[in-house]
């Protein structure tokens, strides 16, 4: 299931200690059989909006309770405006929350305080189920 080039995740939170404990909890690759991880980090909505627009995210993983823009809503955002949106995984303030990433549209969810292993197997199942859906490249 490995690919040779890494995948690329961007993180959004505006805040950096939220960022820096994904990229923390998720290191150079979650699991052996995924390709390394590239990190892409935005602390605002727009530059948000404008790296998804680029293309190449294989996975986002935004913060729930960044202020002003919540990645909830931020999530349903790009679901709505992106064809063939990657998937997206929602940091919500309480367990309790899960329900509304569901409204967001996200694939995923975990909460805070950030649990490195459940995170881990949730980006885990995400990456492979977008390098599955992915069309096989020839060298």
């Amino acid at each position: 299931m490995s690919s040779e080039r890494p995948l690329k995740v961007l993180v959004y939170s505006d805040d950096r200690t939220t960022r820096e404990s994904v990229r923390l909890a998720l290191g150079k690759r979650p699991t052996a059989d995924l390709p390394e991880l590239e990190y892409v980090e935005c602390a605002t909505e727009p530059a948000v909006i404008k790296t998804m627009d680029k293309g190449g995210i294989d996975l986002a993983i935004l913060d729930g309770e960044a202020v002003p823009a919540g990645g909830m809503g931020i999530a349903r955002q790009l679901k709505d405006e992106i064809f063939q949106c990657p998937p997206v995984l929602v940091i919500t303030g309480r367990p309790q929350d899960a329900w509304l990433a569901t409204w967001s549209r996200a694939e995923g969810a975990v909460s805070h305080p950030i649990d490195p292993i459940k995170l881990a197997e949730v980006t885990a199942d995400l990456l492979r189920q977008r390098l599955a859906k992915l069309p096989a490249t020839t060298a």
